[in-house]
């Protein structure tokens, strides 16, 4: 009875893609504390002999996505900051006409009208706000990051004008 071969591990073969994942993971599970130096990082390329140019470019799209991912993140913490405003004026003014409405001893409830049609807009408004997957959501952001763009060229402008 003998046993299955078993493969060695030198005719082991791997797709980009496994060696990616089992690379990945085996960083991950790594206990060590601290960053790796750009001189690390090299030498790592270097003993994969990955040429420093596309590491180099490698990095710079990993920056070029980290700062993405914080304007995203700035822009998402405006949207909900945004609509808490606007929730906290609906709040007011809908308690508000509600208890005119109630005092003035209308038959007609219109304050609960109003508060309805404006609810309405709140929850679609919230509803953008929190679905950040579609066209829409990406319209606004592109719109949010060019005003934050101009707004940075006109503050630079104004300090170089002003400290003339």
């Amino acid at each position: 009875m003998g046993m299955a071969a078993e493969p060695s591990k030198a005719t082991l073969t791997y797709s980009q893609e496994q060696v990616q994942q089992i690379l990945n993971l085996a960083i991950a599970q790594q206990d060590y504390e601290g960053e790796f130096s750009h001189a690390q990082l090299l030498e790592i390329a270097e003993e994969l002999a990955i040429p420093q140019i596309t590491l180099e470019q490698a990095a710079q799209s990993i920056k070029t996505q980290q700062g993405e991912l914080v304007k995203r993140q700035s822009f998402n913490l405006y949207r909900r900051a945004n609509l808490r405003k606007k929730a906290g004026r609906y709040a007011i003014a809908n308690a508000s006409l509600i208890l005119i409405n109630t005092l003035m001893g209308f038959s007609s409830p219109w304050s609960l009208y109003i508060a309805l049609i404006w609810g309405l807009r709140l929850g679609l408004n919230a509803w953008n706000v929190y679905h950040t997957g579609d066209e829409a959501y990406e319209k606004a952001f592109r719109r949010w990051e060019r005003k934050h763009q101009f707004q940075k060229k006109v503050d630079t402008w104004l300090g170089r004008l002003l400290s003339v």
